[in-house]
Parts: structure tokens; C-alpha cells; sequence
């Protein structure tokens, strides 16, 4: 199949190409930045192994958000926010 220049797609496809990209730039954007800076032990997994994931587009990125960030458990984030009242 050949390829076709920008202005060969449909106007539907060149649409959708435009509101998506943005997108899954924000996304890859966002994951690699949260992988970057959180600890090891917030990760579900290895670390080293979430890296190539992320280059797996669109789904790598989502997946890392989704599933593979350990949460803080509710009591210690409650916790936290009691003691900033005092």
C-alpha cells in the first residue's frame, strides 16, 4: 500500500489524526515524567521494564497511569492531611 500525503486523507481522518496526536504527546508526556520522579516502591513492577513500555503508543502510556502506579493507602493520605491542619 502506498503512502499517501496529508492532503490525500479524508477530512474525517486528518481530524481525527489532529485532536489525537496532542493527546498521546500529553499522555507520553505525563507518564514519563510520573516514572521519572516516583520512588521504585510506587511502581508496580520494575522500573526498567515501564520505560519501553511507554513507547508503545497509545496503550503503554495509559497502562503505566492506569496500572502501573501504586497508590498511597487512604489512611496515610487522611493521615497527612490531619497533620497539616494542626
Amino acid at each position: 500500500m502506498a503512502q499517501r500525503s496529508w492532503n490525500e486523507l479524508p477530512r474525517w481522518q486528518q481530524t481525527t489524526i489532529a485532536v489525537l496526536t496532542p493527546i498521546e504527546i500529553a499522555l507520553t508526556t505525563i507518564a514519563a515524567i510520573d516514572l521519572a520522579r516516583r520512588p521504585t516502591h510506587r511502581i508496580r513492577g520494575p522500573k526498567a521494564a515501564w520505560w519501553p513500555a511507554l513507547a508503545v503508543q497509545p496503550f503503554g502510556p495509559v497502562a503505566y497511569l492506569l496500572w502501573g502506579r501504586r497508590r498511597q493507602a487512604t489512611a496515610s493520605i487522611v493521615g497527612t492531611v490531619a497533620n497539616q491542619r494542626s
